[in-house]
């Protein structure tokens, strides 16, 4: 386990450096830079001592070992969106937000559609089955920006029933930004949980398990669920790292001040220290959260042995 822990971990480490090269390449191969203002153009001299001031004056090798090397000990620079505070800053300001929303959307969203596939599986092909796989194929097929874009038409606009957007004013804000993020996990979750449950009704020990007198429910919660979870982790797990760390389209609609709503405004403005923390943070984020999903296998079942 701790070979195997060791390896992943040395994988990520390559994956981290990759990405940061690539990232850092595309940003610079994009036309414009942060000193780049056509409405309020600025004097030569002026923007050469802002390229000076930030380090964008020297040889690209050289901006991303300087970059690299502050960054591997936790300074990420100025922000040059937000050039009163540091990148780190920023980011402890604004993805708290995005946990929050997110956090509380990947456990109503999982949550509900597990449970939704379970009871689509124990009555297959009923009538609840059907509107359940409706609701998941929606969720799956209608993008979460439509999707927002439907929730605040009908239930900011026509009934008045939610405010339009905005943070920490009220409770009520966060219903509809999490009703749009969360269609689309839990339809995943509901449609993977009853294709396994159904696949794993039809296995023998099942079967015997029904033979021997078992409630239904001692049936699907025992010997069903346990044995289904392998596949439902494999395809849910990479959407967290999505929900954590914000979703542009949804805050910005909303007008959320969280990480996805900053990345876009830092893209805009070439922020590029903002940029580059923001590709690693989900760098990192995915690659833990895909070496978790692993470990979390040998939980569910014994018989995996990772090598």
């Amino acid at each position: 386990m701790v070979a195997y822990v060791a390896q992943r971990l040395a994988g990520l480490a390559f994956v981290f450096i990759l990405v940061s090269i690539v990232a850092f390449l595309l940003m610079h191969a994009t036309p414009g830079g942060p000193s780049d203002e056509p409405n309020m153009p600025l004097p030569p001299a002026a923007k050469e001592n802002i390229l000076r001031k930030c380090g964008l004056d020297q040889p690209l090798h050289i901006q991303y070992i300087n970059y690299m090397a502050n960054a591997l000990r936790g300074d990420f620079g100025y922000s040059f969106s937000s050039p009163t505070e540091t990148v780190a800053q920023v980011i402890g300001r604004t993805w708290p937000i995005s946990i929050t929303l997110g956090g509380i959307t990947v456990v109503v969203a999982l949550g509900s559609g597990i449970l939704l596939g379970i009871l689509a599986a124990i009555q297959q092909n009923s009538i609840l089955d059907y509107v359940v796989t409706f609701i998941a194929t929606l969720g799956l097929t209608v993008p979460n920006f439509v999707i927002a874009l439907w929730l605040i038409l009908v239930f900011a606009v026509e009934l008045r029933w939610l405010p339009l957007g905005g943070w920490g004013d009220d409770w009520r804000q966060i219903i509809m930004p999490m009703i749009a993020l969360g269609l689309g996990p839990m339809g995943i979750a509901t449609r993977y949980t009853r294709a396994s449950l159904v696949d794993v009704f039809t296995a023998d020990y099942i079967r015997t398990a029904r033979a021997k007198g078992l409630a239904e429910r001692m049936v699907v919660m025992r010997h069903a669920i346990k044995n289904a979870l392998i596949p439902i982790i494999t395809v849910l797990g990479p959407r967290i790292p999505d929900l954590i760390t914000g979703t542009i389209f949804v805050e910005t609609m909303f007008r959320v001040p969280g990480l996805g709503k900053f990345f876009v405004e830092s893209v805009l403005d070439r922020d590029y220290p903002m940029i580059m923390a923001l590709m690693l943070l989900i760098a990192v984020l995915w690659g833990l959260v895909y070496l978790i999903t692993d470990l979390l296998y040998t939980v569910i079942d014994p018989r995996v042995k990772l090598t």
